[in-house]
């Protein structure tokens, strides 16, 4: 998929596990590791304003667009 999900990066920036952002953002670790690991299909707004409000983000620090198929795009 050519978009990737950067939430580790911020975790390892903020220090927190992901347990504990799931708990401030009020998603289950489960859901919140589907998001983390880009086997999410689709993310709610409101969760990544959360997500955003808890990390002090913005959604370009989390989201990312990466052409498929290497280089050439």
């Amino acid at each position: 998929m050519p978009i990737v999900v950067d939430i580790d990066v911020m975790l390892a920036k903020r220090k927190l596990s992901v347990g504990e952002l799931a708990e401030r953002v009020g998603i289950t670790p489960a859901n919140l590791a589907v998001l983390k690991n880009g086997r999410a299909k689709a993310v709610r707004f409101t969760t990544l304003a959360a997500l955003c409000e808890v990390l002090a983000c913005q959604p370009g620090d989390l989201l990312r667009w990466e052409a498929d198929g290497g280089a050439d795009g």
